[in-house]
Formats: C-alpha cells, sequence, structure tokens
C-alpha cells in the first residue's frame, strides 16, 4: 500500500537537490536560451530536471519492488533522461533526438511495456497482434514528444504530469496495482519538490532531460496501469493526457497546412493562445484544472460508464469549439461551427417561407 514516508522523502529530495543542481548550472553556464518564441528573460538554469531524475532514481532504488517492465520503464527513462540533457548542453538535431525516443521505447518494449489488446467504449476489444510493437512505439514517441512541446510556461509540464501522475496512481489503487499506485506517487512526489522552485516566476526550468524524462514515464506508467484493464485500456490514458495530445496533434495539423516542418517551432500552442488572454501564471492553472477534469471523467465513467461516455463527449466538444475559434489550427478551421451556421441559415430560410 501507500508509504508517505517515501513519497515525503522524494519531495524533500527534489526539494534539496534542486537548488543544488540551479548552482551546478551556473558553473556549466546551462542557461535557458531566449528567442523568439521564449516568455522568460535573463539568465535561468535549464537542466533542473536532474533534481527530478536523480531524486526518483535514488527513492526507487530504496523503496519499490521492481519487476522486469519497471525496470524496463526506468532503463528507457534513464536513455531519455541523459539524451535531453545532452540536448540541453550542445543541442542535438531533431533526428537524432527521435532516434534516441525510439531507442528507449524500444527498450521499454523489450523488457514487456506494449500495448496488445485495445479495450474501448460499449464492450469493444481490439486485439492488434502484429501491430503491438508499432503502436506502443507510437504511444511511447508521441506522448513523450507532446510533454516536451508543451513545456513553455512556468510549472506547466510539471503541473500537468504531477496532476496525470495522482490520477493513475489513485486509479492503481481501485485496479489494485499497487505497483504502479508507488512509481506514479513516488515521481509525482519528485517533481512537486522542483516546482516550488518551478512556478510563476520560475529561478529554475526543467529542461529537455526534465520534459522528455517526464513524457516518457508517464506514457510507459500509463500503459502498463491500464493494460490489465476490463474497463478500457488506451482510452483511459488518451483521456488523462488529452491536454497534451490535442496541443500535439493541432500543432502538427497547423504547421501542416502552412507548409511548416513539424519540430519547427511557433507561438500558437494551446498555452500561447490562453495566455494572451488569461495571462502566464492562470494559464498554466486552467490548463492543469483542464487536466483535472478530464482525469475527473475518467474516474466518472469507471463508476457509470453511460454518464462518463456523456461527459466526456461534452468536454471533447467544448474544447473543439475553443479550438475553432481561436484559430489554434488554423482560421479556415471550423467544422463545428461551419455546421451550426449552417443549420442556423436552414431554419431562417424554413421561417420566411
Amino acid at each position: 500500500m501507500i508509504d508517505l514516508q517515501w513519497i515525503c522523502l522524494a519531495f524533500l529530495g527534489s526539494l534539496v537537490l534542486t537548488p543544488i543542481i540551479k548552482k551546478i548550472s551556473e558553473i556549466a553556464k546551462a542557461y535557458a536560451k531566449e528567442n523568439k518564441r521564449t516568455v522568460h528573460h535573463g539568465k535561468i538554469s535549464r537542466i533542473g530536471g536532474v533534481a527530478i531524475y536523480l531524486t526518483f532514481i535514488i527513492v526507487s532504488s530504496l523503496f519499490l519492488e521492481v519487476d522486469r517492465a519497471i525496470n524496463g520503464v526506468i532503463l528507457g527513462g534513464s536513455i531519455m533522461f541523459f539524451a535531453g540533457l545532452v540536448d540541453d548542453l550542445i543541442d542535438l538535431k531533431p533526428r537524432m533526438k527521435l532516434l534516441l525516443e525510439c531507442i528507449a521505447a524500444g527498450v521499454a518494449i523489450y523488457f514487456g511495456v506494449s500495448v496488445d489488446v485495445i479495450r474501448l467504449p460499449f464492450g469493444i476489444s481490439i486485439d492488434i497482434g502484429v501491430f503491438s510493437v508499432l503502436f506502443t512505439l507510437i504511444w511511447i514517441v508521441g506522448i513523450t514528444n507532446a510533454v516536451n512541446l508543451i513545456d513553455g510556461l512556468d510549472g506547466l509540464a510539471g503541473g500537468l504530469c504531477v496532476i496525470v501522475l495522482m490520477i493513475i496512481g489513485s486509479m492503481g489503487i481501485i485496479e489494485r496495482r499497487f505497483d504502479i499506485m508507488n512509481l506514479a506517487f513516488v515521481l509525482g512526489a519528485s517533481i512537486l519538490g522542483f516546482l516550488v522552485y518551478n512556478a510563476h516566476p520560475a529561478s529554475i526550468f526543467m529542461g529537455d532531460c526534465g520534459s522528455l524524462f517526464l513524457g516518457f514515464m508517464v506514457s510507459t506508467i500509463s500503459i502498463m496501469g491500464f493494460k490489465s484493464s476490463t474497463i478500457m485500456t488506451l482510452a483511459l490514458p488518451v483521456l488523462i493526457l488529452m491536454v497534451p495530445i490535442i496541443d500535439t496533434l493541432s500543432a502538427i495539423l497547423r504547421r501542416t497546412l502552412k507548409g511548416q516542418r513539424f519540430m519547427e517551432a511557433d507561438k500558437s500552442h494551446l498555452h500561447h493562445l490562453l495566455m494572451r488572454q488569461f495571462g502566464h501564471r492562470n494559464t498554466v492553472i486552467i490548463m492543469c484544472g483542464l487536466t483535472a477534469l478530464f482525469g475527473l471523467s475518467a474516474f466518472v465513467y469507471m463508476l457509470n460508464r453511460n454518464i462518463g461516455f456523456i461527459v466526456m463527449l461534452v468536454m471533447l466538444f467544448a474544447v473543439e469549439l475553443f479550438i475553432e475559434k481561436s484559430g489554434m489550427i488554423s482560421n479556415h478551421y471550423h467544422p463545428l461551427l461551419s455546421l451550426e451556421r449552417g443549420v442556423r441559415a436552414k431554419f431562417k430560410k424554413q421561417k420566411t417561407k
């Protein structure tokens, strides 16, 4: 069951380690670069993820009971962490980062972390068989990059990951997956200690070593947590991670329509659009709140599938309306709004007859 002393140790560990890493980054001159898409000013450390990683590894080695799959997750996560750290220090080429992400995902898959059967609402089960490896690879790499892309505001990526991990850990209790529960809670506590310094205005950033590591860990833990579930396997992780998934898919569509490369940065992410209207701190709160609501709808689904499904549809409908009205993908992308205008025009035409 839950051992609070180890969770507290993880929190205190990152709380103590983060300022030490900050001092080390000053010596190494590992500062976040300023460009047209950044929102920070001045010299701020970009390797805060080191504190999260070290705390998690130390506490896990002392406390967690590991099996083959968890060893694979930690090993793959370590590959992802060091890849991100190298990128923070010397800037890796996008293709090299993608290759390392695939290698890390391959390690996790080799150790037994995979999606074999997809259970969807209404009792639908899909055995993906030979496509299991490819499907799992796309999921891990996709979520890893989604968390990396959303790391654009103080405390945002860390806050979202903490909420996601708390939801997965809580569901682990319901599913009696105490290994997943402890893994999620220890990692979440390690992030919380770092967030004390990363909350707006941040004095240190997690960098790619943090966001890539957390993205990888969240993607693999979510697969492990629901692999044996009789309710849904992939649908619940998708729901819980809906905010970074929507942001990433929107970025892909937006850049494709503009003829840009996927890795080409812009300032049209969900958090950029919200920040223009609500400010920095409020945007982080809104996005973390949205993640919590999607997680809550997952819990509702577990208790009552019909009500939960309706809640999911309402939330997705609201998000789609925001995407269309904000021009997040394109000013010409508005299928729902066009449909609504068409229905309204039809009713007006009928009234005039």
